[in-house]
């Protein structure tokens, strides 16, 4: 299947956008009672950690991506160290909410430390989760997108884990935009790449769970951020819903927790493999800044 690649951007952003309204959210009742099905973007609850944000903004995950794919308008590459200094200067003035692993990141940036010895040690998945535009640019070359998304993730956390993870996954968004399935594709990365503790058990029991509700799947798994608990429900999402990424999308946010991170991974395969039909018209269409983002995909395409 043949796709727009810039839609490993969007539909990433948009699995954000539309986590907004329920995110860190773990009562699913709550979710049900308070919002309802979350099938279009909402405004998060005033008791939400994203209060200052309304209806088509992003968590801040998605505003490091918009970040991240503005740096590689401008430069054309993924510098390291340069972008360090403008994720930096974006924080200090940044309204959104800033997680453990932000604060402790700009507190190892503000006392000297190199971008790569800075981050913290946090093993949240959201980490992992900021990577579509460096797909975007890379994906023809697996090794030097690795490298990339590696060293973007250890700019903020330092774990090995979640680290891999991300190349692991921008690999598997790779494979897709080659024309394998998602399903193939997960399978094939991890046999060539980390068929290794913990990975072949992560996505073993990703895959085995298909079967499951994705509530009944995530909770057993957890609905942390935790990169343990995170890795295989995006797995499942992404095993489940191949062939049905917006409704997986929409029962991910409905799983509870940390469904951002959760969805803007599965939301970039999903958006490589399905196209524009990965995410509803009115969730990109809804995004506050899409005009922005579509002159950054313009800028990058014509650079690129």
């Amino acid at each position: 299947m043949r796709t727009d690649h810039r839609c490993v951007v969007w539909a990433s952003l948009a699995a954000d956008a539309l986590a907004l309204g329920a995110h860190w959210i773990y009562d699913t009742q709550q979710i049900d009672a308070q919002i309802g099905r979350v099938d279009q973007l909402r405004t998060p609850l005033p008791s939400s950690f994203h209060t200052p944000k309304k209806r088509g903004d992003f968590t801040h995950y998605g505003d490091q991506t918009v970040l991240l794919l503005g740096f590689l308008a401008e430069t054309g590459r993924f510098d390291g160290p340069l972008f360090s200094r403008r994720w930096q200067a974006y924080f200090k003035d940044y309204t959104g909410y800033r997680d453990h692993a932000t604060k402790e990141t700009l507190q190892g940036l503000e006392e000297g430390q190199p971008p790569e010895k800075a981050g913290s040690a946090s093993s949240d998945l959201g980490g992992a989760a900021r990577i579509a535009p460096l797909v975007y640019l890379y994906h023809e070359d697996q090794d030097v997108l690795a490298a990339a998304v590696r060293q973007q993730t250890i700019l903020t956390h330092r774990n090995p884990d979640v680290v891999d993870s991300a190349a692991f996954f921008a690999r598997v968004t790779a494979a897709v935009l080659t024309g394998q399935t998602p399903r193939q594709a997960l399978q094939d990365v991890l046999q060539s790449h980390y068929n290794r503790s913990p990975f072949d058990r992560w996505v073993t029991r990703g895959i085995d769970s298909r079967e499951m509700t994705t509530r009944e799947a995530i909770r057993q798994f957890g609905q942390a951020c935790d990169v343990a608990d995170a890795f295989p429900g995006v797995v499942h999402l992404i095993a489940k819903y191949q062939d049905k990424p917006r409704i997986g999308l929409v029962e991910n946010v409905m799983a509870g927790g940390d469904s951002a991170a959760r969805g803007m991974i599965a939301g970039m395969i999903f958006g490589a493999f399905s196209g524009r039909e990965a995410v509803e018209p009115d969730w990109v269409a809804g995004l506050n800044d899409r005009r922005q983002i579509e002159s950054y995909l313009d800028r990058l395409s014509s650079t690129g």
